[in-house]
């Protein structure tokens, strides 16, 4: 699948030399964006294709009353600077008023503006997640973005292929967030380097749309450069009918161009693993890397278990900050806060799966629980059900969309030395407050730690379908 999309967008590829690539999508937020279009203006460019971009307000912007100022200087005039070049550019802008905006990897599949066979570049490492409509999508760096805002095409060196087939069926209180640590477990933080990785197996197919964007938006964690899932009619039913997917003959016309992606049987990878998901249990990280993570009931490694000497004292100094020992359960520990949102885990199934645990009890006394919604959209979504009410309801916070504490924004933050479970991405000193020490775990884990007030193993605490 990798190379018939690759192949389709190669718009020179000169002996030795990187291929210049068609950008079919390229989505902006204000953190990574200023730059590059200061470069165009500098250069005296235009957007070559302000068709093909879109803008959002989600790093920088509060989750709290939008019409409130922002205290933050630093996000306002980010915020501020993408209005200018917005209208400056022509490029259409989901602003902080805007009732359809959010985290640009949430409204992306939202909105219909990520479907199947297109390269989509943004300047976030998490863009994978769009991969999992069978899109190759990949995070770029900001001269990278000012390239693609002024040519519409990028330089890339063409990546291996890693197939991870996930066969067998998931466990009670076993979900997509865990399928994705556990690889990360497995191959570690630098495993999948240099390498697309395409999902498959009869439990990645079983995902739904949601699930699959959160196992392919964390496969930058492992190091590769993009992940893939197959379109099916599950990505099909997705997408029909979104603001800006095909519509009529061409949505025809596209579905049957769509059903060709998928790699053919036979197809060599440079590189394949195997799981088992029955095997999986509810995960949960314990260092400072999304690679170091175990099933809930484990332990943490004993550092004479760990042969390579450059991972044997990145575990000993990530438990001294984490001020945690070698050997120890985590089953039990004490927590302060939880976050319950981001683009790995800000969309409905996700705030279902967390209020499904939290209906009828109380957050427990001492811990702050901040619900934060991927977009306006899935808020809205949410309050229908009610599940805002929910949430209120057991005592936690129930925020507008927006990044919020996965990149410790506009106070959504640690203090020094608080532990969290955050159903985010990244758990690297200081990513969610300086000093702050975070466990990542899926939001079925999150919520029961927060209901608990200690890192608790959900499945003591929900009923088998």
């Amino acid at each position: 699948m990798f190379q018939k999309i690759w192949d389709s967008h190669i718009i020179i590829q000169e002996p030795k030399a990187p291929a210049v690539l068609y950008i079919d999508r390229h989505l902006i937020h204000e953190v990574t964006s200023p730059q590059a279009f200061t470069g165009l203006r500098e250069r005296g460019l235009k957007v070559r294709r302000p068709d093909k971009t879109v803008a959002t307000m989600d790093h920088s912007i509060p989750t709290t009353d939008p019409s409130q100022p922002i205290s933050d200087e630093l996000a306002a005039k980010q915020i501020q600077q993408l209005y200018t070049n917005a209208k400056e550019f022509g490029i259409r802008l989901y602003d902080m008023y805007n009732a359809h905006r959010g985290i640009v990897h949430v409204i992306g599949p939202e909105l219909g503006y990520t479907y199947p066979g297109m390269t989509i570049v943004c300047g976030d490492s998490h863009t994978s997640t769009h991969g999992a409509f069978g899109a190759l999508a990949f995070g770029i760096g900001t001269s990278e973005v000012e390239h693609v805002l002024a040519t519409q095409c990028l330089l890339q060196r063409k990546p291996k292929t890693f197939e991870v087939r996930v066969d067998g069926k998931l466990a009670h209180g076993v979900s997509a967030k865990d399928i994705i640590l556990r690889l990360l477990a497995t191959i570690g933080a630098g495993g999948a380097t240099g390498h697309v990785i395409e999902y498959t197996g009869v439990a990645i197919k079983n995902l739904s749309m949601e699930e699959r964007m959160t196992v392919c938006n964390m496969s930058i964690e492992g190091g590769a450069r993009a992940g893939m899932i197959a379109p099916d009619d599950i990505t099909f039913e997705y997408l029909a009918g979104r603001e800006f997917s095909p519509k009529g003959k061409t949505w025809e016309e596209a579905v049957k161009s769509w059903k060709q992606l998928p790699t053919d049987e036979g197809a060599l990878f440079d590189r394949s693993i195997v799981l088992d998901a029955s095997s999986i249990e509810p995960m949960i990280t314990y260092g400072t890397s999304p690679g170091q993570g175990m099933g809930i009931s484990g332990r943490i490694p004993e550092l004479q278990t760990i042969s390579n000497l450059s991972q044997r004292q990145a575990l000993e100094k990530a438990l001294a900050y984490m001020g945690l020992k070698p050997g120890q359960r985590l089953l039990g520990q004490h927590i302060d806060v939880v976050f319950i949102g981001s683009c790995t885990n800000g969309r409905i199934n996700d705030m279902r799966q967390a209020a499904m645990v939290m209906k009828g009890r109380k957050i427990a006394a001492g811990v702050r629980v901040l619900v934060v919604p991927g977009s306006q959209e899935v808020k809205r979504q949410a309050e229908k059900e009610g599940l805002d009410i929910i949430f209120k309801s057991a005592g936690a916070e129930w925020r507008e969309s927006g990044c919020s504490m996965c990149i410790a924004m506009n106070g959504d933050q640690l203090e020094p030395g608080q532990y969290a479970v955050s159903t985010s991405n990244r758990n690297f000193e200081g990513r969610q407050g300086k000093g702050g020490r975070t466990f990542l775990a899926s939001p079925l884990t999150a919520a029961a730690a927060a209901v608990t007030g200690t890192v608790t193993d959900v499945r003591t605490l929900i009923t088998k379908n």
